[in-house]
């Protein structure tokens, strides 16, 4: 029998490897932001769309668009000043799976507007269609 940390060894690499743990915090978050009715049958359809997208090498399909970055940034921005910290912008980047809570960011001391906000996702949503698309064991079956 192998030891209880070898067996959370193998747990945490398989999860890392698949990135199950990225794509549940982007449907976690998509859930949260779009609140859709039947949430079961949402996260079907979104998984079905990652699949398909894989399988005929399409687009990936992020569950964000810029009309929900934009609503993201108006929602951390109550006073309309048109910026936010540089802690509301990380922890929306948390929120929609784009960063972890032990990923180091650099501050610069600046604060964070729309355009910087916008720009900096839509930056990140690439790199992590990049490295769907890139992965060793694309999530075609279960």
């Amino acid at each position: 029998m192998e030891p209880v940390a070898d067996r959370e060894l193998q747990a945490k690499l398989y999860l890392e490897r698949h990135r199950i743990m990225e794509l549940l915090r982007q449907l976690t978050s998509f859930l949260l932001f779009a609140r859709p009715k039947k949430p079961r049958e949402c996260l079907i359809s979104l998984l079905e769309r990652l699949r398909v997208a894989k399988a005929t090498h399409v687009a990936f399909p992020y569950f964000m668009d810029n009309s929900n970055i934009v609503s993201m940034f108006e929602m951390m921005d109550t006073a309309g000043r048109g910026c936010i910290s540089f802690v509301q912008y990380k922890e929306a980047l948390k929120n929609l799976g784009l960063c972890t809570a032990d990923e180091v960011l650099n501050d610069d001391g600046h604060v964070i507007t729309l355009d910087t906000f916008r720009d900096e996702v839509e930056k990140m949503k690439e790199e992590d269609v990049l490295s769907y698309q890139t992965a060793t064991e694309p999530l075609l079956l279960c």
